[in-house]
């Protein structure tokens, strides 16, 4: 069983949303999958990619081989998850603090 994680198409004409997926390598583009992964909207102006980076990493672990495409969209969210991590450390110390004084 060769697994895949690939995109498959869920938009609408002319707006295309796409779906992280991991799925047989012979199954169809738009067809069953094993595990549903992330997002990925091209046309968004924000966050465009929403990736379970740990899921990705077990399904590699086990085997399943990223397109192309894919492959270079994870090194991006890579990249990206530490300066969100770092955000999120910055701004949890901060509402603890005021969380603090409230609660006193």
């Amino acid at each position: 069983m060769a697994l895949k994680i690939r995109l498959t198409r869920v938009g609408s004409i002319h707006n295309p949303h796409y779906r992280v997926v991991v799925a047989e390598a012979r199954s169809r583009r738009d067809g069953a999958a094993v595990e549903f992964l992330g997002t990925y909207a091209p046309r968004n102006k924000g966050e465009q990619l929403k990736l379970n980076l740990p899921r990705v990493d077990y399904w590699i672990s086990k085997g399943a081989k990223p397109t192309d495409t894919m492959g270079a969209m994870i090194k991006r969210a890579r990249k990206a998850a530490p300066a969100v991590a770092a955000a999120a450390a910055e701004e949890a110390p901060a509402a603890v603090a005021e969380a603090a004084p409230a609660a006193a």
